[in-house]
């Protein structure tokens, strides 16, 4: 018996070491993928290597990568925001309709796109935390509101360059070292965000609670200030890649992001982060969101329909939760038969 219980923990510390090497290497896996990617599509269409090409996939592709960053969060907790896209658009025309009235400067403007954005995540979170709500059902509440709220704000109006100061749109064409400014702003964010994770007890207290939620509040985890703060981080970085997304397209209107919070989960999923929640990798789901951007761009590039995206979309999801049921019967299975022996 003795010997039994010495052999199930390095069993399971053995288990734990293989699901961190698998995990860590995702994202190499993903990027080899995404050479294959690139090399197979210039193939047919020599342009798509070029660098006035890499530099717009990778400018809207930054947008999504915050956002997607924001989104796992969540996901790691084994919740969702549904809302995020209507958090995007609205951000972008509050910060459109203010430079607009010229009543803030820019950064002002930014600023409090930022703020908008926060507090909608807090709507977010508040109300899953205090009423114990499903994430889903609140954020496919809150998507509709917020987009509601889009069509209130804007009445029926458009917001454009000519509108805008001066120089209002000129971040999104700027490079460093033929670096776009928008992925430089992205990689702060993942970097920022990925060291929150790893060196901070939030990092830590987010894992646990979307491990197991009831298990992390025995040990002193405030599972509910947890879930709140993801949402709330969400929100933040929603609110930044709405500020990003006007300076991107310059036109903007109520119904801009719309249907893109598919994509962003898609990203997140296909970036290694389980939707069991517990699991997964910041670094991981801005990969995704570049890696989606790529077969967006070679699409259009090899004329095959738009359409398709959608399906991809939907079956990188499906994927995702097949794969993550199957392996959560495999860990009970094990846990199973390792308490038998």
């Amino acid at each position: 018996m003795a010997a039994n219980t010495a052999v199930a923990p390095a069993r399971r510390s053995v288990a734990a070491r293989v699901v961190t090497t698998v995990g860590r290497s995702r994202e190499l896996t993903l990027f080899g993928v995404m050479i294959v990617l690139s090399l197979g599509v210039t193939v047919r269409a020599p342009q798509f290597l070029s660098p006035s090409n890499l530099t717009e996939v990778t400018t809207l592709a930054a947008i999504m990568a915050i956002a997607a960053v924001g989104e796992a969060l969540v996901i790691i907790t084994k919740n969702v925001d549904l809302s995020v896209e209507s958090t995007i658009g609205l951000t972008a025309f509050v910060v459109a309709d203010i430079l607009s009235q010229h009543t803030l400067s820019v950064p002002e403007a930014w600023a409090a796109g930022l703020g908008l954005g926060l507090v909608l995540g807090m709507a977010n979170g508040a109300v899953i935390t205090l009423f114990r709500l499903p994430s889903i059902v609140v954020t496919l509440g809150t998507l509709s509101i917020y987009r509601g709220l889009a069509f209130f704000v804007a009445g029926g109006r458009e917001m454009n360059l000519a509108q805008m100061p001066a120089g209002y749109s000129n971040p999104s064409s700027q490079t460093f070292f033929g670096i776009p400014l928008f992925v430089l702003v992205a990689v702060a964010v993942v970097v920022v965000v990925a060291l929150l994770l790893r060196l901070t007890p939030f990092g830590r207290h987010l894992y646990a609670v979307g491990s197991n939620a009831e298990a992390a509040s025995v040990i002193g985890i405030r599972s509910r200030v947890t879930v709140f703060l993801a949402f709330s981080l969400c929100g933040l970085l929603a609110g930044l890649a709405g500020v990003l997304w006007g300076m991107e397209f310059g036109t903007i209107y109520a119904t801009s992001a719309s249907g893109i919070v598919l994509q962003i989960v898609a990203a997140v999923v296909v970036g290694g982060v389980m939707i069991s929640g517990g699991s997964g990798t910041v670094v991981g789901a801005a990969l995704g969101a570049l890696f989606l951007g790529l077969i967006n761009n070679a699409l259009l590039l090899l004329l095959m329909p738009q359409e398709l995206l959608q399906a991809i979309y939907g079956g990188v999801i499906l994927i995702a939760v097949s794969a993550d049921a199957l392996l959560q019967r495999r860990e009970r299975r094990i846990a199973a038969e390792t308490i038998v022996r």
